[in-house]
């Protein structure tokens, strides 16, 4: 039980519930299977996203570019299936590529350079997103390949309202439970986790026991592209279109949800099972919100607040570890300097 009571998750945890109870009070249509469901499926792309974020920032680094390298991705991907065909296999392994390729060049640009990762990420954003509006005109994608409809249909689990209305577990719900099963067990099991947590804790003291930080930080990049990309693909089936725009601006929220679940911005801490706590308290929030007809503008005060708290959080969290040696000087009475001087004599 102490155990649990040390852990951010646990608090994390609670916080939802009392809030899942407060917005049930108030509107009984919340705490039901079918909006439960509805939320996990509209909250896929963020939590893909989050699974990125968490890496980098247990790394010791910080992307603010996944939202153009996930845009860039779904419409080059889609623009491609159109053009030549495809499947939803071919669309997620090429997006999938071009996310690799785009974090990869973060990661080198990060570690070759020394350049600061926010430093480096809101260039490349600025970079990534300026090109795809000129050479995409800001143009939408309304016809996406029908495969995407198809796809996006598919329930692994069905039930049925009272009315014989259709619900249940979407594929697209299972894909980011996949990736997140994906993500725990290479955090926890392996060594290219323990690596990760390494260079985020003591980058010095990682390159001393022999961790190769430069591929781990492009492997992290590269890892955070790949999420982007996937996630980029789940947006254009949630949506079935294509927007040059839709996706960037959405940096803040999902940073905030990967904190919010006890991922530190100074490195070395965060677990995936937190990251999915902080993405369902932000979603609850807003959903919440919605039902009880409260102006959308709160929620992003409420990311703000987030924001704010985590990280004073963090740093309070960082100062009362430090170690700190006192050394208490007391004077000597003439009787202890005779026998101090005898003795050294």
């Amino acid at each position: 039980m102490k155990q649990l009571l040390k852990r951010h998750e646990t608090y994390v945890l609670a916080i939802i519930i009392i809030f899942s109870l407060i917005i049930t009070s108030i509107n009984p249509n919340f705490l039901t299977l079918e909006n439960m469901f509805d939320l996990l499926k509209s909250n896929a792309f963020i939590g893909i996203l989050a699974i990125g974020v968490l890496f980098v920032l247990i790394s010791g680094g910080i992307d603010i570019s996944f939202a153009a390298t996930a845009t860039i991705a779904e419409y080059l991907t889609v623009i491609v299936c159109l053009k030549i065909g495809g499947s939803m296999i071919f669309a997620f392994l090429m997006a999938i590529f071009i996310g690799i390729l785009l974090g990869a060049i973060n990661g080198y640009l990060i570690d070759r350079f020394s350049i600061p990762p926010i430093i480096t990420t809101i260039a490349t954003m600025n970079l990534y997103y300026g090109l795809l509006i000129v050479f995409s005109k800001g143009k939408w994608l309304y016809t996406l390949p029908p495969y995407f409809r198809s796809f996006a249909d598919i329930r692994v689990l069905t039930l049925y309202t009272k009315d014989g209305l259709p619900y249940g577990i979407s594929i697209i719900t299972v894909i980011w439970f996949a990736l997140m099963v994906l993500a725990s067990l290479l955090l926890i099991y392996t060594r290219l986790g323990r690596s990760i947590y390494a260079i985020g804790g003591d980058v010095i003291s990682a390159q001393r026991v022999g961790i190769r930080v430069r591929f781990m930080r492009i492997f992290v990049y590269a890892f955070m592209g790949a999420m982007a990309a996937i996630a980029g693909i789940v947006q254009a089936l949630l949506v079935q279109t294509v927007a040059p725009n839709s996706i960037v601006g959405k940096e803040l929220n999902v940073i905030a949800a990967v904190v919010l679940g006890g991922a530190s911005l100074a490195g070395g801490v965060g677990t995936v099972f937190g990251m999915f706590l902080g993405v369902m308290l932000l979603a609850i929030v807003q959903n919440g919100m919605t039902l009880m007809k409260i102006p959308a503008v709160w929620y992003d005060v409420f990311v703000g607040l987030v924001i704010i708290i985590s990280v004073g959080f963090s740093s309070w969290k960082a100062k009362k570890s430090k170690v700190t040696s006192l050394i208490d000087v007391q004077e000597q009475s003439p009787q202890e300097k005779l026998s101090v001087q005898g003795g050294i004599s």
